[in-house]
């Protein structure tokens, strides 16, 4: 598949005519159907209703198109920055994360820097915190936040943040009404572990705590993102241990409990090249490290 299907498709599903999206392609009406053609056989599915007068999207035609006129806006948009960037009227600075980061002291501080520094485009990407391990040490990604502590010398990282965990359960379950529970009675219970791949990542951190307690977790089943596991807590499939700034996240049917267990956290952690004493990279560390001392003021 290739770019021009896209747009060829695109311009199609808008007009409802292979002859109306021809002359707007300033192209042959015959070379366009061909290429929808072999979009449709490459997708293995018939995107329009050619039967129907006017043409019409099939069902699988309607979501195509919602999702490539996404995809068609977010590279327009990047076509836009990056002329922008080499005419040097911005500057690029990349942030990495991981989804759970997002409920904590990330938006206040994207929120700020974006205010402090209006000529530079901040661009933001969900990452693994092992991804942005490779991002880093790439130049895709000038900073990441994650969870995780990486033994390497190119790389550099603070601790912003140390979130206490929580047990994310069904409200209807049997110990949420609970005031405290401890990681011994959760061991018994079906545990939701997250992201199952790729590894080492939160879920491998989460082993460990039980781990280094002497207990073995039941676990119930992997999902790959924090979102499908709080939808499995909510249908009742099993628990979950997050972070407490998740506890932001409210979702009728679930409650979150305090762990008794003393010392159980998460670390936020940023990092960053160890080489990279650039002032805009320096300014943002700045920002990140006062924005969280005083969040974390009571």
């Amino acid at each position: 598949m290739e770019l021009r299907h896209l747009r060829y498709f695109s311009a199609v599903a808008r007009a409802l005519s292979f002859s109306r999206a021809a002359q707007q392609l300033h192209i042959a009406q015959p070379p366009l159907s061909r290429q929808i053609r072999q979009l449709e056989e490459e997708l293995g599915a018939e995107l329009f209703d050619r039967s129907s007068r006017p043409l019409r999207l099939t069902a699988a035609g309607q979501y195509f198109h919602g999702k490539s006129a996404q995809l068609l806006d977010q590279l327009a948009e990047t076509c836009a920055a990056t002329e922008r960037i080499a005419r040097g009227r911005l500057v690029w600075f990349s942030i990495g994360f991981v989804p759970s980061t997002l409920y904590g002291v990330l938006p206040e501080v994207i929120r700020r820097f974006r205010a402090a520094q209006p000529e530079v485009e901040v661009g933001l990407s969900e990452l693994t915190t092992l991804q942005q391990i490779d991002a880093l040490k790439a130049g895709r990604i000038d900073v990441g936040f994650g969870r995780l502590r990486f033994d390497d010398a190119r790389i550099a990282g603070e601790v912003i943040a140390q979130e206490a965990v929580v047990a994310a359960l069904p409200a209807g379950h049997r110990l949420a009404r609970h005031k405290r529970l401890s990681l011994a009675k959760l061991a018994q219970e079906p545990l939701l572990l997250y992201p199952a791949k790729p590894r080492p990542s939160y879920a491998d951190q989460v082993l460990e705590m039980f781990r280094s307690r002497g207990l073995k977790p039941t676990v119930g089943l992997e999902a790959n993102e924090m979102q499908t596991a709080i939808g499995l807590v909510v249908a009742g499939i099993g628990y979950a241990l997050v972070p407490g700034s998740i506890q932001g996240l409210h979702r009728e049917g679930l409650v979150y409990v305090p762990l008794s267990d003393p010392g159980v956290a998460s670390p936020v952690i940023m990092n960053f090249r160890a080489d990279d004493v650039s002032g805009l990279a320096t300014a943002f560390r700045k920002m990140v490290m006062a924005t969280s001392m005083e969040l974390a003021q009571p």
